[in-house]
């Protein structure tokens, strides 16, 4: 029997080039399996890009709507590595401040740690992701996972939230009704809703069916924030309900950047006495009105002017020139601890009244676990060489009988810092700060963010004297109204309104935050119990 060879007809049958393809087919799938994790960074890089100093807010709607893509439907362990990609991507840049003059350890090592809870908020998001109206669940999860960041490790780090990033944006009023928690899942829950709209039409034309009541939940949860913002603007204003005061805020400047403008500590504090000597003569020339009182940065003056009588001399004679009582930011050791301190130093009477720093700052101002650091790192510990002690009651100065009450610098980001200095009876808020360790980094405008987001939070003009720069008068509906540049001396001079009304945050307290935090629980243990379900029904139990 003859055996013949197929003929090229038959040959022809295979495709050509078939060993080319496959090459082709592997490296697409290998793009596809990447796609993720491109989209987790990307979406993380487009939050980052809607912090201030750029007005971008609007760029968060679609971060969270290309994390959601990305996040749906995902297994724990997909979804706990793409949100530490997420993580990486907005948190990189966003605090590459921290790294300045420390070097890239300590930003890496911050990044690398907080990553991890936006990881874990990424796992709940994704299993809450199967849900009906899962936009809804994913926010409150989110909403959860900033509350837990917000609190721990060594007394929580919230800078980041997604609420500070929103100071320009229209979702704003929405602060006056239930604080950052609201703000931020407000903001998330548009984001997750545009995800589900444009998923939503993307089936409908694929299938030409649409899912009336999928695609209802994904329009309400897009557009409802916007409706809520809207409806919150009458809650939103900057009027003088209980008179007004003229204020003037001191940026006396830094003899030179870095972390070695404490080896100039005493130029720091004739820089701001001099500052406001020249407002005095300007005063006396008519040229400017005279202040109700005075606001000085945090670290105006690093010498102790209670132990130190030079300091306490100059202090004295900067109060008399300009005939207000001044806040100054001071150093002071009491008892043998240290404190970052807030002095009420009257023309008459000298020191009246202190307010000691209460959220002091991890690894900048205190050195938790300083032997295990010491062992690692012997540079650290020679920089923080003391640890700052932390004062117990909220700081309200009566000056000139007008409440002013102090949030210093870092206590900015903490949700009751503020507002239980509201409720001890501030009438406007003074977040005094010393930025000049961070150069001219974006840390600057993302904490002035912050502050314009509490006057609105908490229906208070907001000043913020920075040693310098950048200072600034907020009112009660977020406006900046003066601004001063960066590293220059500068004073800002104006009439502001005075209140001591509470909006419903101020009232609410946590109250909003904890209801977002039973939601987004109640998600994900009913995802939890879909699953469980689903596996018994598989295996026949």
């Amino acid at each position: 029997m003859t055996v013949t060879a197929p003929t090229t007809e038959a040959s022809g049958d295979r495709p050509a080039g078939g060993s080319a393809e496959r090459p082709r087919g592997r490296a697409a799938a290998r793009l596809r399996r990447l796609l993720p994790a491109v989209a987790a960074v990307l979406s993380g890089l487009l939050l980052y890009a809607s912090f201030p100093p750029r007005t971008l807010w609007w760029l968060a709607l679609p971060a969270f709507a290309v994390l959601g893509q990305a996040l749906r439907g995902r297994r724990w362990k997909p979804a706990l590595g793409l949100g530490y990609l997420f993580g990486l991507g907005f948190l990189l840049p966003l605090l590459v401040w921290t790294g300045i003059e420390v070097g890239p350890g300590p930003w890496l090592a911050l990044v690398a740690v907080e990553a991890l809870f936006l990881a874990l908020t990424a796992v709940g998001i994704a299993a809450v992701s199967r849900l009906p109206a899962w936009p809804l669940w994913a926010a409150a999860v989110w909403t959860a996972g900033e509350a837990v960041r917000a609190r721990f490790p060594f007394g929580g780090f919230p800078w980041g939230k997604v609420a500070f990033g929103q100071a320009d944006g229209v979702l704003l009023p929405l602060a006056a009704l239930g604080g950052t928690p609201l703000l931020g899942f407000a903001v998330v829950l548009s984001g997750f809703g545009l995800c589900e709209a444009v998923r939503q039409a993307w089936s409908a034309r694929r299938t030409g069916a649409v899912r009336r009541g999928a695609a209802a939940a994904a329009l309400l949860s897009l557009l409802a924030p916007f409706g809520a913002a809207l409806g919150a603007r009458a809650a939103v204003d900057a009027g003088a309900a209980d008179g007004t005061a003229t204020v003037a805020v001191i940026q006396g400047n830094v003899p030179r950047l870095g972390l070695d403008f404490n080896a100039q500590r005493r130029a720091v504090l004739d820089y701001h006495v001099r500052e406001t000597e020249r407002l005095a003569g300007r005063i006396a020339a008519g040229e400017a009105e005279r202040p109700d009182l005075v606001l000085w940065p945090e670290n105006s003056s690093d010498i102790d002017p209670f132990a130190n009588a030079d300091a306490a001399e100059v202090i004295d004679r900067a109060a008399k020139a300009v005939d207000a009582p001044i806040a100054v930011g001071g150093v002071v050791e009491r008892d043998g601890k240290v404190y970052n301190e807030q002095i009420l130093w009257d023309p008459v009477k000298g020191p009246v009244d202190t307010y000691d720093k209460r959220q002091t700052q991890p690894f900048g101002e205190y050195l938790p676990l300083r032997p295990l650091i010491g062992a690692i790192n012997e540079t650290w510990t020679s920089m923080v060489r003391r640890d700052f002690s932390r004062g117990t009651t909220p700081g309200v100065f009566r000056m000139n009988g007008t409440g002013v009450g102090l949030v210093t610098c870092y206590e900015a980001a903490f949700d009751w810092a503020v507002r239980d200095t509201v409720t001890s009876g501030a009438q406007l808020l003074s977040v005094p700060s010393n930025n000049a360790t961070f150069g001219r980094s974006e840390m600057t405008y993302q904490q002035l963010a912050m502050s314009r987001v509490r006057a609105v939070e908490h229906g208070r003009t907001v000043t913020v004297p920075v040693t310098s720069g950048v200072s600034a008068i907020i009112l009660p509906d977020g406006r900046v109204t003066a601004r001063t540049g960066m590293f220059v001396p500068g004073t800002l001079v104006q009439e502001v309104p005075l209140r001591s009304s509470s909006t419903p945050a101020t009232t609410l307290g946590t109250l909003p935050e904890w209801a977002l935090v039973l939601v987004g629980a109640a998600g994900v243990a009913w995802a939890a119990g879909r699953t469980v379900r689903a596996r018994r029904a598989g295996t026949g139990r």
